[in-house]
């Protein structure tokens, strides 16, 4: 599929994903989404079961904020933060075994002239992302809405570095971090942040796939509970989206809250991990 039309779908399915949320106690028809869209009912069936595993009538029952709370309450009655209730059988296939390496920022001063890093806009569930990697891992994951600015970008973050579009790779590593299957094969990422900053980044790795978090909850996972704010910040200067999970923490009340790329793709992450970890996700 090409990133035109991986594009296409992804805006479609966000803009449902906004009705949804805007009108889900009202638990509109199939025929009311549908016509929302633009599409024939079972155009639009298709369209969104194929993205989504689901049903968008199943899908709806993870986009509210009733289900976001009862995954945090969850959690807040674990013995260790690092482990999630119901997933630690086929829900834990889905998790990603991610190593990450820090670079202080003394050391990116110093290095960034002459970093060799590739590059490439892929396709992604959610629509375009741009990734960066060096040899030492990723060290760039955003969503882009404009792919003809991506390596203005890249140049802005990374100031001196030689780039270079490598598209095979960049497609390689795309389906290692959201394909279906799963390997034991880590995927390195490689970060620049403060202290307090890695230190936040490495607790959102312990968030399994389809867990959810509060800001309080990781700011005490890390024995500083009144640091809420600043997890708050440190979660906000991720670099590398989805692969360290800062989608996976919410407001306590349950709410989705800002995310860099997006609130609706925010809520698409969340309810699309949490459609993949129930058995027989396709059906109704």
């Amino acid at each position: 599929m090409s990133l035109q039309t991986q594009r296409h779908d992804y805006l479609l399915i966000a803009d449902t994903i906004a009705y949804l949320r805007k009108h889900y106690r009202q638990q509109p028809t199939l025929a009311e989404v549908a016509r929302h869209a633009g599409l024939s009912e079972a155009h639009f069936q298709r369209l969104f079961s194929r993205w989504a595993g689901i049903s968008p009538k199943r899908f709806v029952q993870f986009l509210t904020v009733e289900y976001a709370k009862q995954r945090i309450a969850a959690a807040e009655n674990l013995f260790s933060l690092s482990l999630d209730a119901g997933l630690s059988g086929a829900g834990r296939l889905h998790d990603l075994f991610v190593n990450m390496e820090a670079m202080s920022p003394g050391e990116y001063r110093r290095q960034a002239a002459g970093i060799r890093l590739g590059w490439s806009c892929v396709s992604t569930p959610f629509g375009t992302a741009l990734v960066a990697f060096s040899a030492r891992g990723i060290c760039h994951l955003s969503f882009v809405d404009k792919v003809q600015q991506a390596e203005l970008m890249l140049r802005r973050q990374w100031p001196g570095a030689m780039l270079r579009e490598e598209r095979e790779q960049g497609a390689a590593l795309a389906q290692r971090v959201f394909g279906a299957a799963r390997t034991d094969l880590p995927v390195s990422t490689w970060v620049v942040g403060s202290n307090f900053q890695v230190q936040v980044w490495r607790a959102l790795l312990q968030i399994p796939y389809g867990g959810l978090r509060s800001y309080q909850q990781v700011a005490a996972q890390l024995g500083r509970p009144r640091a809420a704010r600043s997890v708050g910040s440190a979660i906000a200067s991720n670099r590398i989206g989805y692969l360290i999970p800062c989608h996976r923490v919410l407001r306590r009340s349950g709410e989705t809250g800002l995310y860099h790329w997006g609130t609706e793709r925010k809520a698409a992450m969340i309810a699309w991990e949490a459609a993949h970890l129930r058995p027989g996700g396709n059906a109704d």
